[in-house]
């Protein structure tokens, strides 16, 4: 019983996988709609955390209130709009790859034994690749197409994934 879970979310990340791959522009259009509504969402419950703040201080409500604020803005500009939100995966896999870079060349000089080189070798390795794919986040249709080439192989890992595995990691 518990392996039909993995099965049933496999196949349904293949599908949803391939979908993105058949329909990039409206995957992306989809994970804008989406990703915009969470970061609006965020941005009221930072307003409302800064009325909650009002009698602890008045920095805190002003810092929650601006950054509430800000954060509607984001969600209002990044709902709908594929560029935005390629932009923005662009700069963050940018951010991620070197800062990935960084921390495995600086690693190299602090980590003993093979094993340790190893994983800094490997987070430099990593930061290249994030690096190369924020190269491609830059068009929409490479970034569904990433994003549905990652759907499917999750979805054909997850075939091979016991459930009670999977929460021993989380």
């Amino acid at each position: 019983m518990e392996k039909e879970g993995n099965v049933f979310l496999g196949i349904l990340a293949i599908m949803l996988g391939l979908l993105a791959i058949i329909i990039p522009l409206f995957s992306v259009y989809i994970a804008t709609v989406i990703a915009g509504i969470g970061i609006l969402f965020l941005g009221i419950w930072l307003l409302i955390q800064s009325f909650a703040f009002w009698e602890g201080g008045k920095g805190s409500t002003i810092a929650y209130l601006t950054i509430g604020i800000f954060v509607i803005i984001v969600g209002i500009v990044l709902f709908g709009n594929i560029l935005a939100f390629s932009f923005l995966i662009s700069i963050w896999f940018y951010i991620t790859g070197f800062l990935l870079i960084l921390s495995g060349i600086m690693s190299l000089f602090t980590k003993a034994g093979i094993l340790g080189k190893v994983s800094c070798i490997l987070g430099i390795i990593f930061g290249i690749i994030y690096v190369v794919l924020a190269s491609y986040a830059w068009n929409p249709l490479y970034l569904a197409l990433l994003i549905g080439i990652w759907l499917i192989i999750d979805g054909v890992a997850l075939f091979f994934i016991n459930p009670s595995e999977m929460l021993k990691w989380m």
